[in-house]
């Protein structure tokens, strides 16, 4: 396995910069919610909401908004991101699922970059900042007088900076950029047109007219966007007749596999075309949805003294058949993550520190002396804690996003070093309660590989299975209705030891708003001088 070597973008990229017709959506596939773009020259920021995951708020690069390459994230320390405390070890503490960073917004004003965000439940607003988003980014700078609600933006405009945000109905205030602190008095914008949970204002001026962007109807199919304009900062702003420029919420896209459109934000290119970028989920049946909301594009055209029309008609497509910018491809996460020590110039209490790929998260904060990329050289070493998967706190758990409805992610597992009582394996993890694992432990001296299906209060193991060898493949594989929990000695033949439906990870069944995570994890009751060693993971 280690000799092989997987085909990336990297080489398509050497070629010419060429102009393209057309694109795929989503552009940031699997949980990538909430998404804010800015430009700063030729080049495209954008950055996702992270919920419950750290390291926190991932920032990817492009080129032409098409292709995406991650190159950090803006919170890697727990100094900047504190997710202890948020949960009870009975799950009752709001639920996994109200927790962490909500809503985050980029912005770029005078070279320096910075990102907004919110983090449940303490409702506390805050911002930080970068001169190189692809570095380490700032302590954290509170905002002291706005504690509420969520979804905070930044709006620049000459040498002010503005703070906009939610509590009730949509305020701004001028504010000290380098402090944080409030400057004049709050302004009231209104509550947008009407609709449930406005969220997500963002301002944008042009020909004299500030334009206020918003999304209503809450994130689920009845999301859409909405638009107002008003010649003065602090308003009042009159809507769009035209209201909502983005929705499919209709009956012309009742059948869309696309659905929850909304969220949005607005950039535009250096060639002086408008584009907008979104979140949206692809449904799997049933108008369900497991991979969480996912970050599209669409093109604007927006004229002088006009309003913006998005698309053509307020909706997007999995095929979008239009002009783009010149397409310049970015290297592609590999089909197999070998788990090769990444050295990092970072601060010893950063994430990244690790050294393992940009892209894969644990829940919560987690205890970096659990995870070892270097103690056997290519291969990821997990150390159990007495935490486990079922439990919104933080276990030994590293994952990635699941990116596509059909999958197949597979695993190296050497056990030689799991004790009596340690558990290890892959999972396909969508929530505390509700994840489908394979699961290797030992019992009176002997290995065994069993399947996990864990829906709500429900614990349920379909097969179990002895194991004849320390080494051992495991997988877990979907084929969009079903996910098989299987393994193999030889990674060849593979024995399914249980399925389960998709339904019992989709957000409409469980609540939350991630989508479903694939990597692997180890727990235990005692776990002193045991861990499990993983060598590869392989994402097809």
């Amino acid at each position: 396995m280690k000799i092989r070597t997987f085909i990336t973008a990297t080489l398509v990229a050497l070629a010419l910069t060429v102009s393209a017709q057309g694109f795929k959506n989503p552009v940031l596939p699997g949980f990538h919610a909430d998404p804010s773009v800015c430009r700063a020259g030729d080049d495209f920021y954008l950055v996702n909401s992270t919920f419950q995951y750290f390291p926190g708020v991932p920032v990817f690069h492009s080129k032409d908004l098409i292709h995406w390459e991650q190159i950090g994230n803006c919170l890697t320390r727990p100094s900047q991101l504190d997710l202890t405390g948020l949960y009870k070890q009975d799950n009752s503490e709001l639920g996994w699922t109200n927790a962490g960073v909500y809503a985050t917004t980029i912005r770029e004003n005078k070279g320096r970059f910075y990102m907004v965000t919110t983090v449940f439940p303490s409702r506390r607003h805050f911002y930080v900042w970068t001169d190189n988003p692809a570095g380490e980014w700032s302590e954290p700078i509170v905002i002291d007088f706005a504690i509420g609600s969520c979804d905070p933006t930044l709006y620049f405009e000459g040498d002010k900076c503005y703070f906009l945000w939610k509590e009730g109905d949509i305020k701004i205030c001028e504010i000290d950029v380098e402090t944080g602190k409030k400057i004049g008095e709050i302004h009231h914008l209104g509550t947008g047109l009407g609709g449930r949970y406005p969220e997500g204002p963002h301002i944008y001026k042009k020909d004299g007219y500030y334009y206020m962007l918003l999304a209503e109807g809450g994130t689920e199919q009845g999301h859409h966007v909405n638009i107002l304009r008003s010649r003065n900062l602090f308003g009042p702003y009159e809507p769009n007749r035209a209201n909502p420029i983005l929705s499919h919420f209709n009956m012309e896209m009742q059948n869309s596999e696309i659905q929850g459109l909304g969220h949005a934000d607005l950039v535009q290119a250096p060639d002086s075309t408008w584009w907008m970028i979104c979140l949206g989920y692809r449904t799997s049946g049933y108008l369900l949805h497991v991979m969480g909301r996912e970050t599209m594009l669409a093109p604007v055209r927006w004229d002088e003294n006009a309003w913006p029309v998005v698309n053509g008609n307020g909706t997007l497509t999995t095929d979008m058949h239009c002009t783009t910018l010149p397409q310049v491809p970015m290297p592609l996460d590999p089909v197999c993550e070998e788990f090769n020590y990444v050295k990092r110039d970072v601060p010893a209490d950063s994430y990244s520190s690790i050294g393992l790929p940009w892209g894969w998260h644990s829940i919560g904060n987690p205890d970096y002396s659990r995870y070892s990329l270097t103690e056997r050289k290519g291969w990821l070493r997990l150390k159990p804690t007495t935490t486990t998967l079922d439990k919104a706190t933080s276990p030994t758990f590293v994952a990635r996003r699941q990116t596509e409805k059909v999958f197949t992610a597979t695993t190296l597992l050497d056990a030689s070093h799991i004790g009596e009582g340690m558990q290890t394996g892959i999972t396909a993890y969508a929530a505390p309660l509700n994840h489908y694992d394979v699961i290797v432990e030992k019992r009176d001296r002997k290995l065994y590989a069993k399947s996990n299906i864990r829906i709500g209060e429900l614990a349920h193991c379909d097969k179990e299975v002895p194991l004849n060898s320390n080494k051992v493949y495991l997988r877990i594989t979907s084929d969009a209705a079903y996910y098989y929990m299987q393994v193999s000695d030889d990674g060849k033949r593979f024995q399914t030891l249980g399925k389960m439906d998709f339904r019992y990870v989709s957000t409409e069944v469980i609540g939350g708003f991630t989508g479903v995570m694939l990597g692997v994890f180890a727990q235990c009751t005692s776990p002193d001088n045991m861990y499990a060693d993983y060598d590869w993971f392989e994402y097809k």
